[in-house]
């Protein structure tokens, strides 16, 4: 009798019965491991994967045509683009580095010269340049981009879709690169840099109904 008593009751309620047995250091246990895989996916926190390594940092992945000019030129000779990057193990996450970033690091100041650039379609690009000689001495104005005899590399830097050349994180680099002896340049997208889009929008329209 008591086991078709026992059977004859609904099954959520055995249910809930089983579960109010469980330990609540068990839900707390889980919970933490669902946490984890939220984070670890969803904040991009790499903390674990670079424990498994011993923070050695993973292989820099590259997708390139190894029969071109810019790679045999360049890629194949840049040892840092073969190496592994390693990040800081506290802050394993790129969103927590730029909130970091916003919150606590000092933005240098960089004195940029600007030169316009005109595009064929009309457009105005702010082309902001930071050279070797001016950290090493004092800023001169009126000078536009690089004189054609400077003999010092450049590297051509392209910010994130919505940064321009007054981002902290490109003012770091074009410091730090300016500083081991290179002439940098940002290339600021249209509608950044403190300009504005120059092409009226009927001329962007027809342009797209062309090309399309």
């Amino acid at each position: 009798m008591d086991c078709i008593r026992l059977t004859s009751e609904s099954p959520y309620v055995l249910l809930l019965n089983a579960a109010f047995l469980i330990p609540i250091a068990h839900y707390v246990l889980a919970f933490l491991f669902l946490l984890s895989l939220f984070l670890y996916n969803f904040v991009e926190m790499y903390f674990i994967q670079e424990l498994f390594t011993a923070f050695r940092g993973q292989r820099v992945s590259l997708t390139f045509n190894s029969s071109c000019d810019l790679y045999q030129e360049v890629v194949s000779k840049c040892k840092m683009l073969h190496g592994r990057f390693s990040s800081t193990p506290w802050l394993c996450s790129p969103h927590l580095q730029t909130v970091f970033l916003q919150l606590f690091e000092r933005i240098p100041a960089c004195n940029y010269q600007r030169q316009i650039f005109k595009t064929t379609d009309g457009e105005t690009i702010a082309l902001d340049w930071l050279r070797n000689v001016d950290v090493k001495k004092t800023y001169k104005e009126g000078s536009d981009g690089v004189p054609s005899d400077d003999k010092t590399p450049i590297i051509l830097v392209i910010p994130g879709l919505t940064s321009d050349s007054n981002s902290a994180y490109v003012k770091h680099l074009a410091l730090k690169m300016t500083k081991s002896g290179w002439n940098v340049v940002v290339s600021n997208h249209r509608g950044l840099g403190g300009l504005s889009i120059t092409v009226s929008t009927p001329s962007l329209s027809k342009d797209l109904i062309s090309s399309s």
